[in-house]
């Protein structure tokens, strides 16, 4: 990792996001480590690099196509997605302002401790096919899936990064100036030989890099010519890898034609019966030690330790809560005048509080020696009060259905009343020592709330709600979960219990507080979990206006 000079640590983009250290460097950009001074706490910004040899007309559409790209994925709200906070400006250049995860890339794991374990492979494949089924559904296609775009958290989370931004800049530039840019070791025939991307190329990259994963090596050169790279790739024979429970997957993914690869839907239900274990306990704390000093690639957007320095600019991370959010960034406070040479600070304030009284005994003497000469009197009536302040219109809410049918064939359908603004996502969970989930959520245009549905099938009689409820707990860690009272016994003739709890997000200097308001309870053989999700600061509106809302409309409909 280069060490910032400076000018280079110093630098703050947008008025607010101070960048701090180089996570990764490419032909694409240079991805920071930085803190968001205004809302305090750590992001990734990627600052977007021209090629050379583009013209002055041409750059500038790059630099358009880049925020246009960026608006669009601003759009997704995933759990397997690193999120996108923020597009800013600086001297006309975009910097993409994102998630700072602390994590390993997938391609890092990979070269510091060798291919993984089938269990560990089939949990990045179900994450990575999680986060590019929200992707299609709303229209995007990722365009670079790969190894060094995966990222794995010790906590267990495994996200996918690095939406295409770059992507997109670099096929505007590919035919304007011959260059090669991208992946060449993942990019799917149909692209390597020129023809339009379609999310069919996206699977061809998901089964590259599950071949990288297990084998130890990309499929194809990543390290030698790439065009000689791209010609092996377009009329080549796919590599196949080696024998084992997912083998038929990885085939299935990189066939030639894109109509002949296996869907997202399908890779999921294949992966299925491997998810037996949580991923924080598959991608054990040895796996993320410090790694060899070897320099991440530019979508990496792990945290790294940044250099600092004695004085006020470490100071921001000593602190949980700053005494006052500091300057805004829209609006900067005009600088106070200098009180005069000579004057003490007490003289000052004495003077100036003579000088108000001064002002309000001739301001009131007037306003009333005015109203005796007009013949008003001197309290002039009580005004009639004005219009009342317009209140926000209500939410609108509409009745919707969710499938959360297990990969395995067990059909649960539901329905309940939603936000009509709020966006579904379909994914999939898995606690320790508990079957996986099928997890079907609604979250509001910020990110911020969140209705979740949790269906577990075939959960009884081998388990009980008890355990649910503890795993719950072990999946956040020590320290980062807390119930908010006992949980209490449903009184509907639900077997189950209500429950609320607050869970806590910790980074440099900041901590993100949110509150869950949850019910758990069995029917049939199936475990079903239906929460509301907001942040702390509004868990007590959010109680009558969201939970006790949503949840009485619930209803499993098969």
């Amino acid at each position: 990792m280069r060490v910032p000079t400076d000018s280079e640590d110093s630098r703050v983009v947008a008025g607010r996001y101070r960048l701090r250290s180089v996570l990764g460097s490419g032909s694409m950009g240079t991805v920071w480590s930085a803190y968001d001074e205004f809302l305090q706490r750590p992001v990734a910004v990627k600052e977007i690099r021209l090629p050379p040899g583009v013209t002055t007309a041409q750059a500038d559409e790059l630099r358009e196509r880049t925020l246009r790209e960026a608006r669009a994925i601003a759009v997704l709200s995933h759990p397997n997605v690193i999120i996108l906070h923020d597009v800013a400006r600086e001297d006309g250049e975009p910097f993409v302002v994102m998630e700072l995860l602390p994590s390993h890339s997938l391609a890092e794991l990979i070269a510091e401790h060798g291919p993984l374990a089938v269990e560990q492979a089939a949990a990045v494949g179900d994450a990575v096919a999680a986060a590019l089924e929200a992707a299609h559904a709303a229209g995007i296609t990722h365009r670079d899936v790969k190894p060094g775009n995966v990222l794995v958290a010790e906590d267990g989370r495994i996200k996918l990064t690095d939406f295409g931004i770059a992507r997109n800049v670099s096929e505007a530039t590919m035919t304007r100036t011959g260059m090669t840019l991208g992946s060449p070791a993942y990019m799917a025939p149909e692209v390597a030989s020129g023809k339009a991307v379609t999310p069919g190329a996206d699977l061809w990259g998901l089964g590259a890099t599950l071949f990288n994963a297990l084998e130890g090596h990309p499929p194809y050169d990543a390290d030698g010519d790439p065009l000689e790279t791209i010609g092996k790739v377009v009329k080549g024979q796919v590599p196949r890898p080696s024998p084992g429970p997912l083998a038929p997957v990885i085939t299935a993914l990189m066939a030639k034609e894109p109509r002949d690869r296996m869907s997202l839907r399908e890779v999921r239900r294949q992966l299925y019966p491997l998810l037996t274990k949580a991923p924080r306990v598959l991608f054990g704390s040895e796996m993320f030690e410090q790694a060899t000093g070897r320099r991440a690639e530019a979508t990496d957007t792990r945290e790294m330790a940044p250099a600092t320095k004695p004085g006020p600019a470490s100071a921001e991370a000593s602190q949980e809560l700053a005494a006052d959010p500091g300057p805004l960034p829209f609006a900067p406070s005009p600088t106070p005048p200098a009180a005069p040479a000579g004057r003490g600070v007490t003289a000052t304030a004495v003077l100036t509080t003579v000088a108000i009284l001064l002002f309000l005994i001739f301001a009131a003497g007037g306003f009333v020696a005015a109203r005796v000469i007009g013949a008003e009197p001197v309290i002039p009536p009580a005004k009639q009060s004005g219009a009342p302040a317009v209140e926000p219109p209500p939410t609108k809410f509409e009745r919707r259905t969710g499938d959360a049918s297990s990969v395995r064939g067990q059909d649960a359908t539901f329905s309940v009343e939603v936000p009509q603004d709020w966006t579904r996502f379909t994914g999939s969970g898995v606690g320790d020592d508990m079957p996986p989930s099928t997890l079907v959520e609604w979250v509001s245009p910020d990110g911020s709330q969140m209705l979740a549905v949790d269906h577990i099938a075939g959960f009884f009689p081998g388990h009980q709600i008890e355990q649910y409820l503890k795993g719950l707990a072990a999946s956040r860690g020590s320290g980062e979960y807390t119930p908010v009272g006992t949980p209490v016994r449903l009184t509907d003739g639900r077997d189950g219990y209500a429950l609320t709890y607050r869970t806590f997000d910790r980074g440099s200097g900041s901590q993100i507080s949110r509150t869950t308001f949850a019910q758990v309870f069995r029917n049939g053989p199936s475990l079903w979990a239906v929460s509301v999700t907001v942040p702390t600061e509004q868990e007590d509106t959010a109680r009558t206006e969201l939970y006790e809302r949503i949840v009485p409309t619930f209803s499993i409909t098969e």
